[in-house]
């Protein structure tokens, strides 16, 4: 059973996350979590070292909701060819799935952090090697049984297929049209199903 404090930590975590991912780390002030919250500065410092904390283990608690998304959607019983399809079209949504975390974490921390918070930049490099990682591991699968045929290492696709995916998530963000994700999509399961399907 969590403890009072335990509990406060998970409060403040959850209550800052979107705020950060929205707002960004230089954006987002003591005051603006303390208000988020209605808890004292003396609080959240009872219970994290600095701001810096705070935000990393926002950006934590919000990849770590993309990162069980992602392995559910990779995980499914099915040919590789399924999986990724499934991932796929996982992302037809992900607009609104990641509403309630202040938009897609890994895009807004991920720019926000590269020019002021390298700790916060290098967990947002750390969280995309890690989904381009489990999406090249379905694709070797897939090569090895046969199910697809890829023109370049299984990494390499993965990086180029979750690029297009992330791109149409930039997109979707700066114009408020989820039709770059749909549209997207789309087009990859198209190209999946003509050049990479067996």
């Amino acid at each position: 059973m969590s403890t009072k404090a335990e509990k406060t930590k998970e409060f403040i975590i959850k209550t800052s996350a979107p705020i950060f991912s929205k707002q960004g780390y230089v954006g987002t002030s003591m005051s603006d979590i303390t208000n988020a919250t209605g808890l004292t500065k003396g609080a959240l410092y009872g219970n994290f070292k600095n701001k810096q904390d705070i935000a990393l283990a926002a950006f934590e608690y919000n990849t770590n909701k993309v990162l069980a998304k992602v392995d559910e959607k990779l995980n499914i019983e099915g040919s590789s060819l399924d999986k990724i399809y499934n991932l796929t079209n996982f992302y037809k949504n992900y607009a609104i799935f990641t509403l309630d975390m202040g938009g897609c974490p890994i895009i807004n921390v991920g720019i926000d952090a590269e020019y002021n918070n390298k700790i916060l930049s290098s967990a947002a490099k750390e969280i995309v090697r890690t989904i381009e990682g489990k999406i090249a591991v379905v694709l070797e699968n897939g090569v090895n049984n046969g199910e697809l045929k890829i023109p370049v290492t299984p990494l390499q696709f993965a990086k180029q297929l979750y690029t297009m995916l992330q791109g149409s998530v930039a997109m979707a963000t700066i114009t408020q049209d989820r039709k770059y994700l749909i549209n997207t999509v789309a087009y990859i399961n198209q190209l999946i199903n003509k050049e990479v399907k067996k």
